[in-house]
């Protein structure tokens, strides 16, 4: 099951998604709100923490929930203050009960990450493409609007046709035709 714990939050955070399974897993901690009690009303114990990328408001509630769930946090740069193990592009990771390939996809910023399971059509994009086409904002540090147009064209390709479900760091998933929120990104970009 996928939980967004930011749901209804009105601060400045980006979703934070609880995944429960074999391995229960919260994919980005979001920012200003209680993550932690949360997560405690769905569950007692936290696996994982996967971060898609460490602009803050993904990031600033990481040492809440390790301290809470004393829990270790995955992401693509280990220099990071807050990210304790490396994942590199490619790599498998387990969320809930799928595994899930790490796709490197920088543009929004250079440690971006997404997560992609073929098995159950589900990926978690960040702040790479959003609901309706959007895309995430280059005039950031670490941003590169050329590397941003190739992660989206490598996230289309990385998906295929069966995506059932885009879950996105802000606004709504994409559940009904997530491929052409996609698809729409990458024309989106072409046209600026």
């Amino acid at each position: 099951m996928i939980t967004n714990l930011a749901a209804g939050v009105r601060a400045f955070t980006s979703n934070a998604f609880l995944v429960t399974g074999e391995t229960t897993a919260l994919v980005d901690s979001g920012a200003n709100f209680d993550v932690v009690a949360r997560i405690r009303e769905q569950i007692d114990t936290l696996d994982r923490v996967y971060i898609t990328h460490t602009h803050p408001d993904h990031v600033d509630n990481v040492p809440d929930v390790r301290t809470a769930f004393d829990v270790e946090t995955w992401g693509y740069d280990p220099d990071h203050d807050l990210v304790d193990n490396a994942v590199a592009d490619g790599d498998l990771v387990q969320i809930g009960d799928h595994d899930y390939e790490a796709l490197h996809t920088p543009g929004h910023k250079s440690d971006h990450l997404c997560f992609h399971s073929e098995v159950s059509g589900v990926c978690f994009a960040g702040d790479l493409v959003f609901a309706n086409g959007g895309v995430g904002r280059t005039d950031l540090p670490g941003g590169d609007f050329e590397a941003l147009v190739a992660s989206v064209d490598r996230l289309r390709a990385a998906v295929g046709d069966d995506l059932a479900a885009l879950h996105v760091g802000h606004g709504p998933s994409a559940t009904d035709a997530p491929l052409d929120d996609i698809e729409m990104a990458a024309r989106s970009v072409r046209s600026r």
